[in-house]
């Protein structure tokens, strides 16, 4: 390292690979980019994927998987770190053990549902995830159907929300952000639960279908946040306040679900 050079706070992103650029390791690299966060990443899948669907994937040897991660972490280390898609039960595993030792922040946006509905990850996976992953996390980040994935139960109200946030701190999550877009109303209402207290961010909904990398746009702004040094809820409402400027932001590409705005002013308001 050039002693005469600021250090940059640098994250890591453990994630598949989105060729349309809208989700995945694009959206996150972009991300921190946005915040002044020097990414690195660990590629977990491959997929052929636009703003019409996932066309094709294929996920990575676990073992190269590992060594990118081992890489990464042995040069450059990252304030912070940030999982996606985990593809299958030997790349959570290879997962694990790759962040072994890691005491920096991890953020898990535990990806097993796509917007179709469609489930992600087998069981085994989803088990490895629950049982190996989720005790690492300070912060894990499920959308509605995620947690009752998570929670094992149903989630469909602001007070399912709560009940399951604090069932996913059960398994051994630091803290928990229930996203609440599947929620019908005119708000978009996120609850965050730790060991002590509870907050929720409301937000007016912007009526859209250009979402596509959301889940991964917010994840990897919180993670930004942490990389830089911010406490977990501040870090928390500037990533949602980047997101809301991002969806709002969108630049209407593609002819599916198009992608977010990640020149978006990552310094927009905060709110309650």
């Amino acid at each position: 390292m050039n002693p005469t050079k600021a250090a940059r706070a640098t994250a890591l992103t453990i994630a598949g690979s989105d060729s349309g650029g809208g989700a995945g390791i694009q959206a996150d690299l972009k991300t921190f980019h946005a915040f002044g966060v020097f990414g690195t990443s660990a590629v977990t899948a491959v997929t052929a994927q636009n703003t019409l669907g996932v066309q094709a994937v294929q996920a990575l040897d676990p073992s190269i998987v590992r060594g990118q991660i081992e890489s990464v972490r042995a040069d450059l280390p990252p304030g912070a770190a940030k999982t996606g898609m985990l593809a299958h039960e030997d790349i959570v595993r290879a997962v694990v053990a790759g962040l072994h030792g890691f005491e920096a922040p991890l953020v898990v946006d535990p990806v097993m549902v796509a917007t179709s509905g469609d489930r992600l990850l087998d069981p085994a996976a989803v088990a490895a995830i629950v049982e190996e992953l989720l005790p690492l996390a300070a912060l894990v980040t499920p959308n509605l159907p995620e947690a009752e994935i998570l929670a094992g139960r149903t989630v469909s109200t602001a007070a399912d929300m709560s009940a399951a946030a604090l069932a996913i701190l059960a398994r051994g999550a630091g803290a928990v952000l229930v996203k609440g877009g599947h929620l019908d109303g005119e708000e978009v209402v996120d609850l965050f639960r730790d060991g002590d207290r509870e907050r929720v961010w409301r937000t007016p909904r912007i009526r859209t279908t250009e979402t596509h990398g959301t889940g991964c746009t917010l994840s990897a702004a919180i993670t930004a946040g942490l990389a830089s040094g911010l406490a977990l809820e501040p870090a928390i409402e500037r990533g949602l306040a980047f997101t809301h400027a991002a969806i709002a932001a969108a630049p209407g590409l593609g002819s599916g679900r198009g992608p977010l705005d990640h020149w978006a002013d990552p310094g927009a308001g905060s709110r309650d």
